[in-house]
């Protein structure tokens, strides 16, 4: 990759993409440092690969523009712009070896054939394929696939690397390990990328940036931890992680902390960064990690914050159990880490529920 002086590699001003009556990306606007990996995450149809291939020139917008490295690219070719795409499918050829599939597009620029060898035998170290340049696509695994073709877009030494779901073809622990690679690549080669991804856990775990997106508009732009712990709304909360919802309204307001009164008790919540009224409505958000659980007879120091349920199912999953409680007729879902050392309360155990101070709010 070269160095830009830009502290900005991509701008996108005001971009729209209508076909016929539908508009599947509304007035989107962002902009991208240089060095920095970009998620766009939401659930199908919600416009983010159009985005992606607007970028990419391989659809052309209805309206606004794409700034790269300060070039408007708005209407230029696919092959004219300097960006790389990493489709879903990978798109290697299958009658070409690994060597030729990386050098393809160095030959199509008319390189050298001693700086092809050179280049692609670097890539091959990079991606850590060494020694499997002469054997055909079909020979290798998945994951080898998936190397081939982030070098081959290497290779053109793109200012942007465009990511459609690469990781989706493949295996759990794989999916793991690859997302964990690309990350290292992206640090050492300060790549400057945008990954898309309708897997909120792989969005969180690889992203400097993550574009929320939702029927064609972007929802909310921030750090994965922005994100989860300061969502804007119930959407953004929902998608990423599961969450429970707690309606209420303010009753107090002290120097520090608030009294937010629910239908299944009092809250007492260190005061939010907005503006807040007494008598007025909002949504309590908390995560399922952030509630505490212990059995009814235990003696709580504290006696605010503490709701009473009762045990309606449970699922282990190894290093958590999640807890399906009813509370006062309200669904609350709660994650317990490390059950083994904890205990495992069963179906119709009653339980208290510990609720931490810190809480997001939403408007209701």
């Amino acid at each position: 990759m070269a160095d830009h002086d830009r502290s900005t590699v991509l701008e996108i001003q005001n971009l729209t993409k209508r076909f016929a009556r539908m508009t599947a990306v509304d007035n989107v606007s962002f902009s991208l440092e240089n060095g920095k990996l970009m998620t766009f995450v939401g659930p199908s149809g919600c416009g983010k690969t159009t985005l992606l291939r607007m970028i990419s020139g391989l659809t052309e917008p209805t309206e606004g523009k794409i700034i790269l490295d300060g070039e408007d690219i708005t209407f230029l070719r696919a092959n004219a712009r300097d960006t790389a795409m990493v489709f879903q499918n990978y798109a290697l050829f299958p009658h070409m070896t690994v060597s030729q599939n990386i050098g393809f597009g160095l030959q199509i620029r008319k390189k050298p054939k001693d700086e092809v060898k050179r280049e692609v035998e670097r890539l091959l170290e990079l991606v850590q394929l060494q020694g499997l340049g002469d054997r055909k696509t079909q020979q290798l695994s998945g994951g080898q696939q998936q190397r081939v073709a982030l070098a081959r877009a290497l290779s053109l030494h793109p200012k942007i690397l465009l990511l459609d779901e690469p990781l989706s073809n493949l295996d759990a622990n794989l999916r793991v390990m690859m997302r964990e690679e690309i990350r290292k690549l992206q640090e050492q080669l300060h790549l400057s990328i945008i990954f898309v991804t309708h897997d909120q856990e792989e969005a969180m775990s690889i992203s400097d940036i993550l574009v929320v997106m939702d029927n064609g508009i972007v929802k909310q732009i921030g750090s994965p931890t922005e994100i989860y712990e300061r969502p804007i709304d119930e959407f953004v909360a929902n998608f990423v992680g599961h969450i429970n919802l707690f309606e209420g309204e303010v009753t107090d307001i002290s120097e520090e902390k608030m009294t937010f009164r629910t239908k299944h008790g009092d809250l007492k919540i260190k005061l939010s960064e907005f503006d807040l009224s007494v008598g007025d409505r909002l949504k309590a958000v908390v995560r399922p990690e952030s509630i505490g659980i212990a059995s009814y007879e235990n003696a709580i120091n504290s006696s605010t914050n503490i709701f009473k349920g009762i045990i309606e199912s449970y699922m282990y999953i190894g290093s958590v159990i999640r807890y399906t409680i009813n509370a006062e007729g309200k669904t609350v879902y709660l994650d317990e880490s490390d059950p083994q050392y904890m205990g495992i309360f069963k179906e119709g155990d009653p339980v208290k529920l510990i609720l931490k101070d810190r809480i997001h709010l939403l408007p209701a």
